[in-house]
């Protein structure tokens, strides 16, 4: 496959199709080889810059996928070739499928209760052949963390999907991946809602043009115009300052 890590101003990614992202996955599961992927987006970038332990989760992941058409168009700007946008929901779903072709069983971790009974109904409705390894939503105390890790190392899971916000899931990962026994392991955020049809997509022309943003915000204005603005307004200075900074021409003395 060739060199497919690549460095996006300061943050490590991994230049690679949902093809080959999936030959990946298939890789993990059939040799037990733990492969964690992360998702970075925007909102993580900007976040991780002043976020150490976040910053240190992300570098410590086997597979850093390019989510968000924002972080393709600045890393192809940067000169940095990525072939597409791998969306984490797309590539969860994709893995899901891929699960229930090949008889390999996935483990859902987080979300509340009612979009996760809701998503794992719509997901064997779509895949009637597909074996689940296990269930547990995100609302469970503290004091059970060590209960669930033990019930995902038992139930000898293929993947997790780990349906937590960031940095609550990187940190989740970071701390228990080395118990866990899993091959594939995955932060999926908020995308089990998407599969459970508690949130919807933005239309595919908007998701190529980098306005996932944009639709949110009129999903839900009061929540989101604040959050995107902030976010987005910071990416651009830290673009900015990359771009400009690349091709600013060395002074001889």
């Amino acid at each position: 496959m060739g060199k497919v890590r690549a460095s996006f101003i300061g943050v490590d990614i991994d230049v690679l199709t949902m093809d080959e992202t999936l030959e990946r996955v298939r890789e993990a599961i059939v040799t037990r080889k733990r492969l964690h992927h992360v998702a970075l987006n925007i909102a993580k970038f900007v976040k991780l810059r002043n976020d150490n332990v976040l910053r240190a989760d992300v570098a410590c992941s086997d597979l850093v996928g390019i989510d968000g058409m924002g972080v393709v168009f600045a890393a192809r700007l940067l000169g940095i070739n990525v072939p597409e946008r791998v969306a984490g929901v797309d590539l969860m779903q994709e893995v899901i499928a891929l699960c229930a072709r090949e008889g390999y069983r996935p483990y859902f971790l987080g979300a509340r209760p009612d979009v996760l009974r809701t998503a794992i109904a719509n997901i064997k409705r779509r895949h009637p052949s597909i074996e689940i390894a296990g269930v547990q939503h995100g609302y469970y105390p503290p004091e059970d963390e060590w209960r669930v890790v033990n019930a995902i190392r038992e139930s000898g899971a293929d993947c997790l999907f780990l349906a937590m916000p960031t940095p609550s899931k990187e940190r989740f990962l970071a701390a228990h991946r080395d118990q866990l026994d899993v091959p594939f392991i995955m932060g999926v955020g908020g995308s089990v809602d998407v599969v459970a049809n508690y949130v919807r997509r933005a239309p595919l022309w908007m998701q190529r043009c980098g306005l996932e943003w944009l639709f949110r915000v009129i999903q839900e204005p009061r929540r989101m115009w604040k959050r995107y603005l902030v976010t987005n307004a910071a990416f651009l200075v830290i673009f900015a300052g990359a771009l400009f900074g690349a091709r600013r021409p060395i002074r001889k003395v």
